[in-house]
Order: C-alpha cells, then structure tokens, then sequence
C-alpha cells in the first residue's frame, strides 16, 4: 500500500511511484472532472479537469491519473473563477451577523468596498462624527467599534472576524476630505491638502488597492478641476486606480466625463468610471453613446480609462443626494437646520425647480420615481418603500414639503431607490469591450435595500447572457473575473489556471435565478451549485454553508 501525501511537500508533488523503493500517491484536495471551463480570459470555453490543493488551483487538463479526498463531477456544467464584484460599500456590512449569504449565492467570491469616496477608514480626528453620520445611509450605522483609525487597524479587524468571501478597500476621498476640512467649500487649503496627502499615502501603504472619488457628493463636490488635481497629486504616475462617481450624471455628465479624462490625463493614472449612465429621459440614448466614444478615444491616445455598470435602471444612494450641494455645507446636522428654516427651504424649491448646475435628479426624473427606504421615525416608517410622490399625496402635502419634512424627521439619515436610467444604454455600455460589471450594493441598517444587493450576478447570467443574449457567457464571466482583478492588481484572482486561488464556481448558466425584487429584494440567487473561496466549499449542491477563509487582499503579499 501506498504511502498518502498532503499539503505542501513540494518533493512528494507527484500522481504513481516516484522511486522503485516505495509508492507515493499525491493526493489533491478536489478534483473537479470534466467541467466545462470558461477560465476567465474571455477566450472560448474548454473541457478539463480543475485540482484544488491548499486553497490553490493545482493542475488544469487531463487528470484521469489523479486522485483527491474529493471529487466533483462536474457533468458538463460550467467552471469559472469565482466573481469579483468591483464596487461594493460592504465596508461595515462585513462585522455583521450573516454577512456572506446574499454575497457567495450570487457567485461573489471577492469584494471591492470603499467606493464613491466613502470608506470606512480612516475614522478619526475632529470630524470623525460628522463623517460617521454621513456614511451611514451607504454603510449603515458605524457604531464606536468600527470607527478605525488606519486601514491597517481596519484590516487586522476585519481579518481577525473570519470572512466566508474575500474583500479589499479603496480609500475614500470624501472620507479623507471630511477628516481633513469636514463639509467646507472650495478647494483645500496647503494644510489641509497636507493632512489628506498623509493619510492618502498611509492608506495605500497599508493595503489599499485603489482611490475612490464622489464627486456627485458634498464634500467632494466643492473641488474645482485644478482643486481635485492637486488633491490627487500622489497619484502621479503610480499606477493606482482612481474610481470615480463623478460629478454629474445627469444634463451635465458629457461634461463629468471630459472632466475626468483631463483629471486621468494630468495624473497619468488609471481611471474607472464607476456606473456609468445618464439620468433622465432627454438624456437616454443621447449621453451614454457620445461618452462611450470619448472612452474609447481617450484609450486609442494612449490613456487606461475603463468604466463600469450594474445591470438595473434604478440606482440607490443617499435621499439627501436630490438637493443642492451647496445646502449641504456643514454636513448633516447644518443640512437638518436648513430643511426647518422656511428660507432655505424656499430657497432650496427654487433651486430644484429649474437648476441644472447639479445632479437635480427630481427634475430629471420627477418625484414619483424618487422611493424612500431606510425610514426609521414612527411618523414616516409606515411610508418605506413609497415614493415621495406616493407620501405626499396620502399626506395631502406638496411634494417639496414631503421632501424636506422628511428628510429634516429622518435627520438626513435615509436613502432612497431612484428609476433614472435606460434599459438600451445599459445593455450599450455592457458590451463595450472596455466595461465591467458590478452592483453598487449599499448596506443601510434597516429598510428595504436594492436588489442588486442579492441578485446582480444572477441578473447578469440570467438576463444578459441566457435570456436576452446580450453577452455571451464568456464575454460576460470576463468581465466579472479576470477583467476586475487586471484592474485592482488581484495576481491570483480572476482566471482559471495552475496557481491562481481557488475561487471557483461550477453551475448550468440555465439555472442560475435572480429572485430578489424591488418589492422584495431580499431574496438570495439560486444556481450557483457549488462555490469555492480559496479551495474551502462555501456552497455545496446549491446550499449555503458558510466558510472563513476569505482575506482581506492587502493584507498579505502577492497583492
């Protein structure tokens, strides 16, 4: 009989006799047999055998000679990397009770969390408060244990927990400025661009793989162009990427875009467009074509500019997002004041009423479009999940009052789901050849939430590639794999091959279901059959198990 080896005895790594003395059988930990493997290159599919040793992919080809404590026949389902979901604010969703679920059914093996300028860390200094409260309505809320000073405490924190999927970080540029000058206007002082830059730079030095930028949002709003390139001159040539919300999204996105090629430019640096699309009809199939043109261009020069989209006409972000950012000076609480002064609220009225200078998403969309979610007061909790036009009319009360009283008895933390985009302009930007895919998921404390939180990865397999035929399967699990993890530097991650983690998903692309609705939304995907996250079996024949062996990426080498 045979001596069994395991684990990382490189001198054993062998299948039959090594020496004519004695047998030794090398024996993996799972062998997947004949999987149809879509490796995440985008080339076309193959048939092979997968082997999992040590939280590795071990071999790829034929391995009839192989043996494993576990084997999976795969019966010509399919075999890819496990998904990567490139912009997520899962930031302080990770510490809670049940994290995971809604992530790995959907075939997310990997998070990015920090994005729009908001990430959880840095959280500290004077105007550590303040940033905590305006981060609640994406992150939910960040009690005093989750307040970290660094990236480096938030990601010795995170690893300690024992994640079932891994994650990374970027650094939020509205959480640096908000620390740095809280909700002031303009562009920074030297001082203050001083603090930034420290901890900018002290960030990226303990494992962040990227910077975010929310232009769209106070403060981050109040930067001119050559405010925001001095901002970002660390950038300079690094090789970081930025991912940026930008500016407007809306009459005024063409401009957004040409704003941040000429940002990229200055930098020479990578950007991504984070969610990409144009809000309102007089935008739709207008704005998206023109700015796919100038992406493509700006590529053709030379510059690395990608952009990104979640397959849904409706995003999710902040309530407060609907008003002027000028009124937004000082953070929630100086907000909270003006919508109880009968000045500024006039004001305020006059201004979404006919202004174009900003994302006025009312205007673009009209307030029936415009739903409310994560009420908490016992005036307006019985009104989650209805638009604001749906409110005002049961409380017989203009809508712009609905609005403001609203927000003023929620203290401005609340969010909302808005229906802004166009169906063809999602499907235009997911076949460019330069786009990815992702969910922009928030994770407020309570209320209903977006189904793109459970169900993104789904819709993508279910809608785009089997029913519509928008994508094909290889194009679409590019996107999702290799595509992200070229962009964040995730050596490991991303394709199918010897050496790579293990993050694995085998599936029938028919069967994968996004079941979560706006009614609904959470309700975890389904077809997913088995999933992997650095060889442990998180989902096993369709059931969710669970795991800890996800990393925070940054946190260790080779990332």
């Amino acid at each position: 009989m045979g001596e069994i080896a395991r684990g990382n005895d490189l001198a054993k790594r062998a299948w039959g006799v090594v020496d004519c003395k004695k047998e030794v059988i090398y024996m993996l930990d799972t062998l997947i047999r004949g999987a149809k493997i879509v490796d995440g290159t985008g080339k076309a599919a193959f048939t092979a055998d997968v082997g999992i040793l040590d939280g590795m992919i071990e071999a790829v080809g034929n391995l009839s000679g192989a043996q494993a404590f576990e084997t999976i026949e795969a019966a010509s389902r399919v075999l890819t990397p496990g998904f990567i979901d490139m912009h997520r604010h899962a930031d302080a969703a990770l510490f809670r009770e049940g994290f995971g679920e809604a992530e790995l059914c959907q075939g997310l093996t990997t998070l990015v969390n920090g994005n729009c300028g908001m990430s959880l860390a840095p959280l500290s200094g004077a105007h550590a408060d303040e940033c905590a409260k305006y981060l609640a309505p994406i992150t939910g809320n960040i009690p005093p244990e989750l307040r970290f000073a660094s990236i480096d405490s938030y990601f010795k924190a995170a690893q300690g927990r024992g994640l079932p999927l891994s994650c990374a970080e970027l650094i939020g540029m509205g959480t640096l400025r908000t620390l740095a000058a809280g909700f002031t206007t303009g562009d920074l002082s030297p001082l203050e661009l001083r603090d930034l830059h420290y901890h900018m730079e002290a960030a990226l030095a303990d494992g962040a793989c990227g910077v975010s930028l929310g232009l769209g949002y106070a403060p981050e709003i109040f930067y001119s162009t050559d405010g925001l390139i001095r901002a970002l001159a660390p950038l300079h040539r690094s090789g970081v990427p930025i991912c940026v919300h930008m500016r407007q999204e809306g009459d005024g996105v063409v401009d957004a875009l040409r704003e941040m090629l000429e940002v990229a430019r200055a930098l020479q640096t990578p950007l991504e467009v984070s969610h990409l699309k144009a809000i309102g009809g007089r935008n739709a199939r207008k704005a998206v074509p023109e700015m796919l043109s100038l992406i493509e261009k700006a590529r053709e020069d030379g510059l690395d500019v990608m952009c990104d989209v979640y397959p849904y006409t409706a995003g999710s972000t902040q309530l407060i997002h609907v008003l002027p950012p000028e009124f937004q000076e000082g953070g929630t609480e100086a907000l909270t004041k003006r919508l109880l002064d009968d000045a500024a609220r006039k004001e305020m009225r006059a201004r979404m009423e006919a202004g174009s200078d900003f994302e006025n998403i009312t205007l673009l969309v009209g307030f029936d479009n415009v739903v409310a979610i994560g009420l908490r007061t016992d005036e307006y909790r019985r009104f989650e999940g209805k638009s604001i036009a749906e409110i005002a009319r049961t409380l017989q009360k203009d809508p712009f009052d609905t609005l403001f009283d609203l927000l003023a008895a929620e203290q401005c933390n609340t969010g909302m789901i808005d229906y802004i985009s166009d169906e063809e302009d999602v499907k235009d930007i997911l076949r460019a050849p330069f786009s990815g895919v992702i969910s922009d998921a928030t994770y407020p404390s309570g209320g209903r939430v977006h189904p793109r939180v459970y169900g993104t990865f789904a819709r993508l397999i279910e809608k785009y590639v089997v029913q519509e035929r928008v994508l094909t399967l290889e194009q679409a699990v590019h996107k999702v794999t290799g595509h992200a993890a070229d962009r964040f530097g995730f050596e490991k991650k991303g394709v199918i091959a010897a050496g790579m983690d293990a993050d694995l998903l085998l599936f029938s692309p028919e069967n994968v279901r996004e079941h979560g609705t706006y009614a609904r939304p959470n309700l975890p995907a389904t077809g997913f059959d088995e999933v992997f996250v650095l060889g442990e079996r998180v989902i096993e024949n369709g059931v969710y198990c669970g795991g800890s062996s996800g990393e925070m990426l940054g946190a260790r080498m080779g990332y």
